[in-house]
């Protein structure tokens, strides 16, 4: 089988190629490099059926040709973390939005399977916890650019949704919660790779808030098992799936778990949002989702608690010298 990884030199995508090459099929990566890393996918280079093109998401012929390629398509490539979202919401919402239009557009002329990666930022400041698919999207005021995230993710969904049952082109969709693990990098405002930074050089732990906001974190190889699971059920088609962890952590203990697991001198120190981003800047004060739905369809369940990813983290912090 083909798979195309859009953003597959991204954290998440790199893991992914990795898993499909072992399974024996065939990968191309597409990614502009604008937050992947070629060295995500060095190790890569030379397999048999792994190959890589470096190009935007909005190449519109090449994009072609690569989907006319392949049996399936993992579409990935987004503008990600809370920084670059912040900071360039205009990017943010132009690559969100047109990439996966593209994608599904093409993929629709010959019906390729598209699992569409979506995220927990879509329930934005939703009060029911867990989250679970069929719950209403609750987002902030058109005016604060934290927002445009979610709403271009939710976009994402409709589109895709809309293909499959106006087109009946076959689409699955992810929401991810706070996937972590190696090669994640803390430049976009990722919260583990950052606290393991700075506990293994010294640096302040720096806790954005009071640091009682919660969030679930899950390994990379849990949500990477699930997504290869997904596009192998035909009955994923159409529906929605919350991947993630149903277990949360504060912010704050993790910043302290952090710090012990590295036996770090760090201090933790605490940040207000109006300094770490814009003035209003909101936040959401749990994150977590309901995973029955994914369970009962594929068996799907996370393997590792917060302890061993932060463990595997800086593990490959201190091998690679970078998260």
């Amino acid at each position: 089988m083909k798979v195309l990884i859009t953003g597959g030199a991204g954290f998440i995508g790199s893991h992914l190629a990795e898993a499909y090459l072992a399974r024996g099929e065939k990968v191309t990566v597409l990614d502009n490099l604008s937050t992947g890393s070629i060295d995500n996918i060095s190790h890569l280079k030379g397999k048999p059926g792994f190959e890589y093109v470096v190009e935007s998401i909005t190449a519109v012929p090449l994009v072609a040709e690569l989907v006319d390629a392949a049996d399936i398509v993992v579409h990935l490539a987004a503008a990600v973390g809370v920084k670059l979202i912040v900071n360039s919401p205009v990017h943010t919402i132009e690559t969100n939005i047109r990439g996966t239009e593209i994608v599904l557009s093409l993929a629709n002329k010959k019906k390729k399977p598209v699992l569409v990666a979506s995220t927990s930022e879509v329930y934005g400041k939703a009060s029911k916890v867990p989250f679970s698919e069929d719950d209403d999207l609750v987002l902030g005021a058109t005016n604060k650019g934290r927002w445009a995230y979610a709403c271009s993710k939710a976009i994402d969904e409709f589109l895709a949704l809309a293909y499959w049952r106006e087109r009946k082109l076959p689409v699955v969709v992810v929401r991810l919660f706070n996937t972590v693990g190696p090669r994640q990098t803390g430049q976009y405002g990722m919260v583990l790779p950052s606290f393991v930074k700075q506990a293994l050089t010294g640096q302040p732990i720096t806790v954005y808030g009071d640091g009682k906001q919660s969030r679930s974190f899950t390994y990379v190889g849990d949500v990477v098992g699930a997504l290869t699971k997904l596009m192998d059920t035909p009955k994923a088609y159409g529906e929605v799936f919350n991947v993630g962890n149903g277990k949360e952590i504060s912010i704050l203990e993790l910043a302290r778990l952090v710090k012990a697991r590295t036996r770090s001198q760090s201090e933790i120190v605490f940040v207000p949002y109006e300094e770490a981003y814009d003035p209003g800047f909101e936040d959401m004060p749990r994150r977590v989702p309901d995973i029955s739905k994914v369970q009962k369809l594929i068996g799907y369940a996370p393997t590792l608690d917060i302890g061993e990813i932060i463990d595997r983290v800086i593990e490959h912090h201190r091998v690679t010298g970078s998260t």
